[in-house]
């Protein structure tokens, strides 16, 4: 019966949901902060699914420089999102071309975006890194 199919299937789906992550999640965000792992940030943040988590020194998008993404390939990720702020803003190209040497892929989004893409692809134990702008809150 279709009731009896339906509770089946939702075991079957609950079961390969995991309860938690086992590594570091955005598990929310707002004006001016973002929390990970339940902990309240209010700055921008550096982020890894192996588990660093470390401030992040722009603070918007006009205070990037290329400096600030040289990290990205010591961190042993294969993909980085890079969240832009309220919206979406993309870094000069010639920014990537030490990126792309390495074969390490940058994806730009806006911040909420780059936090929700972060915690998929962490959630399925892909090695990804999160570079998120948290511009103050006025």
């Amino acid at each position: 019966s279709s009731p009896r199919l339906y509770r089946l299937l939702s075991r079957l789906i609950m079961k390969l949901q995991p309860d938690r992550m086992d590594t570091l999640a955005v598990t929310g965000y707002g004006p001016g902060w973002i929390a990970v792992n339940g902990q309240r940030h209010y700055h921008s943040v550096l982020m890894t699914s192996q588990g660093q988590l470390q401030p992040w020194r722009p603070s918007r998008f006009d205070d990037l420089q290329a400096s600030d993404f040289e990290v990205l390939p010591t961190l042993g990720v294969e993909l980085a999102v890079f969240g832009s702020g309220q919206r979406l803003r993309f870094v000069p190209p010639s920014w990537l071309t030490p990126l792309m040497a390495v074969r390490l892929g940058l994806e730009t989004m806006d911040t909420p975006a780059a936090c929700r893409t972060y915690n998929i692809l962490a959630g399925e134990g892909r090695p990804v890194a999160a570079l998120l702008l948290l511009p103050p809150h006025p």
